[in-house]
């Protein structure tokens, strides 16, 4: 299947890395967002609503094999209606692109090729930081619990903002009309 973006361009849903905004425009009507925030041990998911309004917390998935975790990812997208991926990259405090990020966007080329869902990146830098405070300070979770719902939280946070930031504007000329 390809998906027609912005500017004309065809995207394959096997070319590894696009812009979001380019992304959110390709995605077929009614189709949501799944958000993975990947980390050494468990990659946070999340769904976004499908008019792309609202990202939700969905679960997490135990970080293994590169296969299983797309081919979980690729599930995940069948069962819930989702057609494209943002993946969470945690740039440094200055912008730059460290080795943590350089491992995600890799990591989000290989998952995106895997599971056959186009991908855009998001900057993540401190989402799970937020995230923590705010189950600390409002959730009162233990800390064994919090670390479970950080993971799928951060993913949200995360997506949520992709979602706030690619959101169409009124004065937007060239809207797609899956927005009007």
């Amino acid at each position: 299947m390809l998906f027609q973006g912005n500017g004309g361009r065809t995207i394959s849903p096997v070319m590894a890395i696009i812009n979001l905004k380019d992304l959110r425009a390709a995605l077929p009507r009614h189709a949501r967002l799944i958000g993975l925030d990947p980390g050494a041990k468990t990659i946070g998911v999340a769904l976004s609503d499908v008019t792309l309004m609202l990202a939700s917390p969905y679960g997490a998935i135990k970080r293994g094999k590169l296969a299983a975790n797309a081919a979980e990812i690729a599930a995940i997208a069948a069962r819930q209606g989702a057609a494209g991926l943002v993946v969470g990259m945690p740039l440094s405090m200055d912008g730059s692109m460290g080795p943590a990020a350089q491992a995600a966007k890799d990591w989000a080329r290989a998952v995106s090729d895997a599971s056959g869902l186009p991908c855009a990146l998001f900057d993540e830098r401190m989402s799970s930081a937020a995230v923590n405070r705010m189950l600390i300070g409002e959730a009162d979770l233990t800390r064994a619990r919090r670390a479970e719902a950080v993971d799928r939280a951060a993913a949200a946070y995360m997506l949520q903002a992709a979602l706030d930031a690619s959101a169409p504007r009124p004065d937007d000329q060239d809207r797609p009309d899956r927005f009007a």
